[in-house]
């Protein structure tokens, strides 16, 4: 396929849609959030959309508050 037929354009936008698709149906719903106050990692429930504290906690955020009280 030469750069400068008419075909490129299509098959890379084709492409790129397919890989936004795949991103799209491959993205995690359970994405782990972080509590500002606490750094207490939590995730959204998807069915009541309240959130789920998982006990545990983001050793950088807790750096980050040591350094910055």
């Amino acid at each position: 396929m030469d750069i400068s037929s008419k075909k490129l354009p299509i098959v890379l936008i084709v492409l790129l849609l397919g890989i936004l698709m795949l991103q799209i149906v491959s993205n995690d719903s359970n994405k782990k959030f972080i509590d500002a106050e606490t750094c207490e990692i939590w995730v959204e429930d998807t069915f009541t959309k309240k959130p789920t504290y998982l006990n545990e906690f983001d050793s950088k955020c807790l750096d980050f508050k040591n350094i910055n009280p």
